[in-house]
């Protein structure tokens, strides 16, 4: 078996994040996701699409949501819980897709979908913080293991 069918078959990356600041920076995306909700200042979407932008782009050290995720997990000591980053990556992808979204709705005008798409944003930013659930997450294995099912493996017969 060589090293390529292993890797491009494989969903779990050798790349390793901490939790504890995903966890963090999910909690401020849902505060700032909260803000705009009740604010209705497009403000808070623009910093929203910032920091998905800068996290998406491996540009963390411009973060302001890492930046203060680092500084609270190295503050009070909280020990390092690894994970694969793969899993997150995708579910950061979904959350600048639908950043992306909601800016373009806000600006346009369309407020009630904005509304619809921020509350999409806010569970999913909750459901990380509070109970280390990430639907973006879910949904990344489940299309690995699609792949895998629709795959036409000639390896195997």
């Amino acid at each position: 078996m060589s090293k390529n069918s292993i890797s491009a078959s494989c969903p779990i990356s050798t790349k390793k994040i901490d939790t504890n600041i995903v966890r963090i920076v999910s909690f401020q995306v849902a505060f700032f996701t909260v803000l705009l909700l009740l604010t209705k200042e497009q403000g808070f979407a623009f910093v929203l699409l910032f920091d998905f932008v800068v996290r998406s782009l491996r540009l963390s050290k411009m973060s302001p949501f890492y930046l203060i995720a680092q500084f609270v997990v190295k503050g009070w000591g909280i020990a390092p819980k690894l994970c694969d980053e793969s899993p997150k990556r995708f579910a950061l992808f979904l959350g600048l897709l639908i950043s992306i979204i909601l800016v373009m709705l806000i600006i346009s005008g369309l407020t009630k979908i904005a509304t619809v798409l921020a509350i999409v944003l806010l569970i999913c930013a909750l459901l990380e913080t509070l109970f280390d659930f990430c639907i973006g997450c879910k949904l990344y294995y489940l299309i690995q293991i699609s792949k895998g099912f629709f795959a036409d493996d000639r390896h195997f017969k």
